[in-house]
């Protein structure tokens, strides 16, 4: 059996786990958005950071990257590292992976990809809609063991670009940060 697993956010540039192909590719019908907390990697209980997650978006793509696991052992590996990693993401959801924008049919069906849903019962780190000035607030405030939660959004960002995607919703928050920072560092001098 081989494992399938789609990135969309650092999972894009930085998988963590050993695999033996990677795809750029998109799902359809979903959206990346910055609505979910991080209180473990990009933030701390006190000043959440935001990470990605998907919601439900007729009618879009959202572009990331496949990673194949063959080898049963790196399979065990890589989704024992994905638990935790992704610990605050508590949905996991099979889709199927396009590679051209005008494709029907998937060229992978079945990949595994975390999912932070807005059913804070089951995902009590959702943080939810915001207004692009206030989550890039938070986004210059919160730090984490994994570091600053802006350079998670450069990072996310510049991968994006490299991949030739340019998502609306990343670059409206980049240049929001972008222009707080400037903005700090002018009252600052």
């Amino acid at each position: 059996m081989v494992l399938w697993v789609f990135g969309y956010g650092s999972l894009i540039w930085k998988a963590g786990f050993e695999y033996d192909d990677r795809r750029v590719c998109f799902i359809k019908g979903y959206r990346r958005v910055f609505y979910q907390g991080s209180t473990d990697h990009r933030g701390t209980p006190e000043y959440p950071g935001r990470t990605v997650t998907l919601e439900p978006a007729e009618g879009e793509i959202c572009w990331g990257v496949a990673y194949k696991v063959s080898k049963e052992e790196d399979e065990q590996i890589a989704l024992t590292y994905l638990e935790v990693r992704e610990k605050q993401y508590d949905k996991k959801a099979y889709l199927d992976v396009y590679a051209e924008p005008m494709a029907t049919t998937p060229v992978i069906s079945g990949v595994m990809v975390y999912i932070a849903s807005p059913d804070k019962k089951l995902n009590r780190n959702y943080l939810g809609p915001a207004s692009v000035e206030e989550i890039a607030k938070q986004i210059v405030q919160a730090e984490g063991p994994s570091g600053p939660n802006r350079e998670y959004l450069f990072q996310l960002e510049q991968a994006l670009l490299q991949m030739g995607c340019e998502d609306k919703h990343v670059m409206d928050l980049a240049n929001e940060v972008r222009r707080i920072l400037s903005e700090k560092e002018l009252t600052a001098s």
